[in-house]
Order: structure tokens, then C-alpha cells, then sequence
């Protein structure tokens, strides 16, 4: 059986590896629960800037309370140990997702940019800016939540610098212009960084890559991205652009404003999904309404028929006339000429204003709507991730 970290966690299974530790799935024996332990490499143990830098991310990750941001549960160090006890994502990393399916729908990739803004919108309120915001570091639960790991090389102003000055921090395909320009990080390469990865979720690839990470870097300088599909809409183009900016001037005004528009537009491409399911009301109305409308015609058809074999039988063309047996004898006999009136016509159906129901009417006869009417409606659909 495996040694207990700070006398409480026991290793289970090895999840990941990074650049400068390794993160297992483990046991917290006391609590009882289920954690991710990410463990420094030994390599890195006689380093002081690598351990300092351990700290910080322990530090600043654990004051960022927010549902899209990974807690922070625990952390302990020792002379040949320092280790960091977080929150387990049952889920799996957007990279894996990335690399199994290509690429996302747009809806899907519009939930996710505004979950991550919100998490960067707290980090950033928080004086934080994580610097290294990429696939491998957004984690998706299970039941769609997005979480944002690995404040390794966030920039806090409360815990010093740790990292010598024009020093470059990140990964290259995700780094602002003005990072890969030797200027200093804020909270609008975070924004850069997440437009690179919508733009790698909407087409599929990042916007720059090359042999070398410095070309790599200079792309992002001076070069502009392909067009991304086709497919999608002028709305999401506009917003992914936007975040790609050269200018950290010209990006959105923070990630809140980000979270709000990409909310919007996922909210409007749904509802114009569900409108193109719907028949127009005119449609829906006659599909519900043709048994009514058959009937209704094949009515006024026998009237018509009935109408004209009565007519056809008085030399004169007069309306032939039926002695009522329920008139009572002591009434005044109505003469031939007070029963005549013109021939009955019947009216075309008529649609009431709602599309309803159908009335038949003639001159002497008036049919309420009809109570067994029915009619149709469409539901639309919604997907996430």
C-alpha cells in the first residue's frame, strides 16, 4: 500500500503530467472523499523559484471561489515533498475532447467561452491573470460545468514576480501578441488566449502553428488567422475576431462583457433554430384543420345538391313550402307570400382569428365554433456540453 501524503492522502492513479509535476487521482483518508493531488517533480524539489512558484499557485488558486475555477482543497510541503490537494473534475480535459472529435458545434463552443470568461472574470477581479488559459487546462465536468486548472504561472500581484524579467510564460499557440513581444501579460491576453481557443474549437486547428515556437510567436505578431468556416454565423465570427485583436485596446472590455455576448448569441441561435422547426402559423393552421375543411365543403356540397331538386319541383321557380305539424291551431296561418325568402346560399368556411376553428353559415342558419377543434405545435430542441 501506498505512503500518505501529509498523513492523509493515499495515491490512486496517475491522471496527468505536466511541465513541472504530475496530478493523481487520490484518497483523502480523513474525509473520506475523492481528490486530484498534483505532486512537484523531484527534479524540481532543490529548485526555490520552482517551489516559491508551486506556492503562489497553491495560494492563489485556493482565494478564487467561483464554480468555474477548480477549488483548492490543500496544500503541504516538506524537505523532499511539496504537493497541492484540489478538486477532482470527473470529467475529462477540452484538449481530450478536442482530439477525439475535431472540433465543436457552435453552441456548444459559445457555452463554453462564456463559462471560462466567467471563471477569468473572477480571477481577473481578483487582481489574477492566469496566463496560460488553453485546452489542457479547462477541465469539463460531467454534468457540463467548465472548470479552469493550473494557476502554475498566474500573474498575482500579491505574490511577487517569479519569473525573470522579458521572460516569455505560456504555451505559444495560445500567447497574446504582447506576450510573445516581451511586454507584460494582463487580463486581455487571457481574452486572447480564449478567443485562440474558440477559434481551435469552431475550425478544428489553432489560428498559428509552425515548426518552431518562435515562428510561432511571430505569427501571432504580424500574421492574421484564416477565415474560420463557413458555418459560422457573422455573429460568433465577430466576437472570435474581436478576442484575436492585435491591439489588447481593441478585445472586449473584460471577460464579463465576453460571458454576456457569447450568452446572447447562443441564446438567439437557439431561438431562430426552434422558429425554422416550427410551420408558420398559417401552415400549422391548415394542417390541423383539412379533416374540418373536407367535411365542411362535402356540406356545402349536399346542400347545394338538396337546394336545387326542391327548387326544380315549383313550376314558378317558387320555394316550396311544408306544412309544420307542431303549429298550434289557434295561430294565424302564415300566407305563401310572408314564407318567401331569397334561396338560401351557403358561405365559404371561414377561419376564425386564432386559426382555430371553422364556421359554416348560411343566411338562416349560424353554427357556434367548434369545441373539438384542435390544434398543432412544434417544440424545438437544445444541446451542451
Amino acid at each position: 500500500m501506498t505512503a500518505l501524503f501529509g498523513h492523509r492522502y493515499r495515491l490512486l492513479e496517475r491522471l496527468a503530467s505536466g511541465g513541472m509535476g504530475d496530478v493523481w487521482r487520490a484518497s483523502d483518508e480523513q474525509l473520506g472523499r475523492t481528490v486530484a493531488v498534483k505532486r512537484l517533480r523531484a527534479e524540481y524539489l532543490a529548485d526555490d523559484v520552482a517551489r516559491r512558484r508551486f506556492r503562489a499557485e497553491a495560494r492563489t488558486a485556493a482565494a478564487l471561489m467561483h464554480p468555474n475555477i477548480a477549488r483548492v482543497y490543500d496544500y503541504g510541503e516538506q524537505e523532499d515533498l511539496a504537493y497541492l490537494v484540489l478538486e477532482l473534475v470527473g470529467g475529462e480535459p477540452l484538449s481530450e475532447l478536442l482530439r477525439r472529435s475535431g472540433r465543436l458545434g457552435v453552441e456548444t463552443t459559445l457555452e463554453l467561452v462564456a463559462q471560462v470568461a466567467r471563471g477569468l472574470h473572477a480571477a481577473h477581479s481578483a487582481g489574477v491573470v492566469h496566463r496560460d488559459v488553453k485546452p489542457g487546462n479547462l477541465l469539463l465536468d460531467a454534468d457540463g460545468t467548465v472548470k479552469i486548472t493550473d494557476f502554475g504561472i498566474a500573474l498575482n500581484p500579491a505574490g511577487g514576480r517569479l519569473t525573470e524579467t522579458g521572460t516569455i510564460m505560456g504555451t505559444v499557440q495560445y500567447l497574446s501578441p504582447e506576450q510573445a513581444d516581451g511586454r507584460s501579460a494582463g487580463p486581455a491576453s487571457d481574452l486572447y488566449a480564449l478567443g485562440v481557443v474558440a477559434y481551435e474549437c469552431l475550425s478544428g486547428r489553432v489560428p498559428f502553428d509552425a515548426e518552431t515556437p518562435v515562428a510561432v510567436a511571430v505569427m501571432h505578431v504580424h500574421e492574421e488567422p484564416a477565415p474560420l468556416p463557413s458555418s459560422v454565423p457573422e455573429a460568433v465570427r465577430a466576437l472570435v475576431g474581436q478576442l484575436l485583436s492585435k491591439d489588447p485596446l481593441e478585445r472586449p472590455l473584460s471577460a464579463a462583457q465576453v460571458a454576456e455576448r457569447a450568452e446572447a448569441i447562443r441564446r438567439s441561435l437557439i431561438e431562430l433554430r426552434r422558429a425554422r422547426a416550427t410551420p408558420p402559423p398559417a401552415v400549422s393552421a391548415y394542417r390541423a384543420k383539412c379533416p374540418a375543411v373536407v367535411a365542411g365543403v362535402g356540406f356545402l356540397l349536399l346542400g347545394t345538391l338538396l337546394g336545387g331538386s326542391l327548387t326544380a319541383g315549383s313550376p314558378d321557380g317558387a320555394d316550396t313550402e311544408e306544412t309544420d305539424a307542431s303549429v298550434s291551431p289557434t295561430e294565424t296561418p302564415v300566407t305563401p307570400e310572408h314564407t318567401k325568402q331569397p334561396p338560401t346560399t351557403p358561405a365559404r368556411p371561414h377561419y376564425d382569428a386564432a386559426g382555430s376553428s371553422v364556421t359554416i353559415t348560411t343566411t338562416k342558419l349560424h353554427t357556434e365554433p367548434n369545441p373539438g377543434s384542435t390544434t398543432t405545435r412544434a417544440l424545438g430542441s437544445d444541446n451542451k456540453v
